[in-house]
């Protein structure tokens, strides 16, 4: 009888230790939850959670600020804190439009530029700088060399403005972008139309039944 003490023993501490063991990988698995929240980080293979949940945890810190940052510093940086990678070519094909479209006019407008002086210069007995206009141009008056160096000069001043206006509009959306990924688009945020008689005049109508929830908060973090 008293060999069966030490074995009873026993076996209730292996109990115990399994027992805490478990409470132990639950406490960790709800630390892990919060954590994932705080640093923005998800643990898929881990945690199984729905794609709501995911993307609440994962967008839990976005900082809109820091997109409209990033996105003013280089263009399409802002896309990419947002996971938008698709925007990318979008933003630098928008970008790459007025950026070819001064090249070209800023080249012209200096080809036009020096064949007008060269040609002023000519009217004032002075054909030095004839020989070296380009061969595109030599045929052309000078009222024709004036009238082209204005028009590059003003496509010039135009595709400046087109990049400036391009630039602003890719931080504009991922901007707006990054506020929208903390946006509350859930299904029971909804608009339903049903058919109804009017009580007082006995008359159909339509009613409008508006469905939504608070936003969810972010995760905090377990004081322990």
């Amino acid at each position: 009888m008293k060999k069966k003490i030490p074995l009873l023993l026993i076996l209730t501490l292996i109990g115990f230790s399994v027992l805490h063991a478990q409470e132990k990988a639950a406490a960790n698995k709800e630390n892990l939850i919060v954590a994932a929240g705080a640093n923005n980080a998800l643990p898929t293979d881990t945690i199984k959670l729905s794609k709501k949940v995911r993307d609440s945890i994962k967008y839990a810190n976005h900082i809109p600020k820091l997109a409209t940052r990033k996105s003013a510093i280089i263009p399409g940086w802002g896309q990419v804190y947002n996971g938008e990678y698709w925007k990318i070519p979008l933003v630098y094909g928008v970008l790459a439009i007025p950026t070819v479209m001064y090249i070209y006019n800023q080249d012209y407008y200096k080809k036009t530029k020096f064949a007008y002086e060269a040609r002023f210069k000519e009217q004032n007995k002075d054909s030095s700088d004839v020989p070296f206009i380009d061969p595109e141009l030599t045929g052309l008056s000078i009222a024709s060399l004036q009238n082209y160096r204005n028009s590059f000069r003003r496509n010039r001043d135009y595709a400046i403005l087109w990049f400036i206006l391009g630039w602003g509009l890719q931080v504009v959306d991922a901007t707006v972008s990054a506020h929208l990924k903390q946006f509350n688009v859930n299904d029971d945020l909804s608009l339903q139309i049903h058919p109804t008689i009017l009580p007082a005049t006995r008359t159909p109508a339509l009613s409008l039944t508006f469905n939504w929830r608070e936003p969810a908060k972010k995760p905090r973090a377990l004081v322990k």
